[in-house]
Formats: C-alpha cells, sequence, structure tokens
C-alpha cells in the first residue's frame, strides 16, 4: 500500500543526454626497463624552494611517453658523498598528478619490483623531486598531458623557464 501512495516512481535508469558514452577505462602499458644510464646522458635539475641534500639527474636517453600517456624516466639522486640511488620511476599527468616506482637500480643493473601501486605524489620533502617534475618539466599545464620529449629535456636544462606560465595555482 505505501508504494501505491508514492508520488515519485524511480526510473531503470537515470535520464542523461543520450549522446555520452561510457569511456575507456585506461590501461598501463607494459613496462622495460631501461638499460644503466651514461653519464654523458644525465641531465641535471634543481628543485624548487630550499636546499636538498640531493643532487638530482635524468637519463634524457631514456625518458618516454608511453601509449599509455606515462613519462617514464631513470632518477638518478646523487648525495653529498658521492653515493648515488637510481630508480626507474613514472608519473601520469593527472591532475593532482601520481607515480609509480617500476626498479631499482644497484650494481650496474635494474630490479624491478611486483606489484607496486599508482601513488599520489605528496609534498613531503623526499618528493620534492616528483612534484617539480610533474608539475614544471614533464606535464602540459593545464591540459594534464605530458609535453612532447623535446620541451621536457629543454625544460629539465633550464632552457625553458619552467615555473613561467605553468598554469597550476600556488599551493
Amino acid at each position: 500500500m505505501a508504494a501505491r501512495d508514492d508520488a515519485f516512481v524511480p526510473d531503470p535508469t537515470p535520464p542523461g543526454p543520450s549522446d555520452i558514452r561510457p569511456g575507456t577505462p585506461w590501461q598501463e602499458a607494459a613496462v622495460r626497463l631501461p638499460p644503466w644510464p651514461d653519464d654523458a646522458d644525465l641531465v641535471e635539475f634543481e628543485l624548487d624552494g630550499s636546499a636538498d641534500p640531493f643532487r638530482y639527474f635524468i637519463d634524457a636517453k631514456h625518458l618516454s611517453v608511453g601509449p599509455d600517456r606515462v613519462v617514464r624516466y631513470t632518477l638518478v639522486a646523487q648525495g653529498r658523498n658521492g653515493t648515488r640511488n637510481l630508480s626507474f620511476e613514472g608519473i601520469r599527468c593527472s591532475p593532482k598528478g601520481s607515480y609509480k616506482v617500476f626498479a631499482y637500480g644497484t650494481g650496474g643493473r635494474f630490479s624491478a619490483l611486483e606489484g607496486g601501486d599508482w601513488q599520489q605524489i605528496s609534498n613531503l620533502d623526499g618528493e620534492r623531486y616528483r612534484k617539480d617534475l610533474w608539475r614544471f618539466h614533464f606535464c602540459v599545464p593545464r591540459e594534464f598531458k605530458p609535453r612532447p620529449k623535446q620541451d621536457m629535456i629543454r625544460s629539465l636544462q633550464g632552457r625553458i623557464a619552467p615555473r613561467q606560465n605553468t598554469g597550476f595555482q600556488a599551493d
């Protein structure tokens, strides 16, 4: 009896424009580990803000954008004593940015990580380099897509003012 008294009849499917179709879900492309970087291919970049205990380099020769629009790169973080930490990572140019570590390097080769997940880029001091790569060097502002590789390298080298017209609001 109560159902008959209800003036509202729920639609079996919610109304909406007829031209809306479900999108294709994003799918990550297969990843191949890069070769060990040569020092001649490393491009140093500086972090925005306060000093950092590391110097950061990207292997420009093996910097790539996959068919899934993920920017994949080898990062070399060098401490003051010359010790180097290497990782092979990816960044998605999503509105808040996300990253994934695919492998760590040691002894002249990379060791793949199994089951790593995409994580949101944070503001933690130890991860500032990812935020700078996403915000200033790898992604087109307000379009959330990767820059052409040539522009990424020019930006890392400082030949494009990375902080000029980024399109991102200040934190």
